[in-house]
């Protein structure tokens, strides 16, 4: 579809340069790579997500059509050791006025809002250098009560899972990484997948 062709290339061109921008921040900091890119045992992170991007994909049914939406959410994370940690996040999607297509026709209206409340498992990856890439995967409870995505008007909570991966640039004090995970939701009606790429701050 061409719009939501244009709302992904207009978004990954602005997530491009926030991943350019960490980068610098990141290579500025290189100071700081062995005291804060590795998590220690049992250390206890909060992480905030001010911004990302989510695009959803046509429903199975192809009752319901792609969207992108604005991401933001929060997070605790443990660290059992220097490699494994586990995560409770809670993390929301919230609408935006787009062209959204139904049935070869196009419509000017408000996405769909999405709440979401993960359990994570967290394996950080080995590191040389102040970056330290790492995977990510959970299930949780996805929940919506909009029609475009449910077909009812009614309040709709479903369980769902997600995979992906990120990369983490340690700063002074704290760090920032960029993210990007599938979602997937089959239980829900006409099924629910998404992919969010977003921008996080982890004290």
């Amino acid at each position: 579809m061409q719009h939501t062709k244009r709302i992904k290339e207009a978004v990954m061109k602005r997530w491009m340069s926030v991943v350019f921008t960490v980068v610098g921040l990141a290579g500025a900091s290189q100071v700081y790579a062995q005291e804060t890119s590795a998590p220690g045992p049992g250390k206890v992170a909060v992480t905030i997500i001010p911004g990302g991007a989510t695009f959803f994909t046509e429903s199975s049914n192809a009752g319901g059509p792609s969207f992108g939406n604005y991401g933001l959410g929060g997070a605790v994370q443990f660290n059992f050791n220097r490699w494994v940690g586990v995560e409770g996040e809670v993390s929301g999607d919230l609408g935006v006025t787009q062209d959204l297509q139904f049935s070869g026709v196009t419509s000017n209206q408000k996405s769909p809002n999405l709440l979401n409340y993960t359990g994570n498992v967290v394996v950080h990856g080995a590191n040389r250098t102040s970056v330290t890439p790492y995977a990510i995967g959970g299930v949780g409870l996805y929940s919506t009560k909009e029609p475009l995505v449910t077909g009812t008007d009614e309040n709709d909570t479903n369980v769902g899972w997600s995979a992906g991966g990120g990369i983490r640039f340690p700063l002074s004090g704290f760090s920032a990484y960029v993210e990007s995970r599938y979602h997937s939701v089959s239980n829900a009606p006409g099924g629910i997948a998404f992919a969010p790429i977003v921008f996080g701050l982890r004290f």
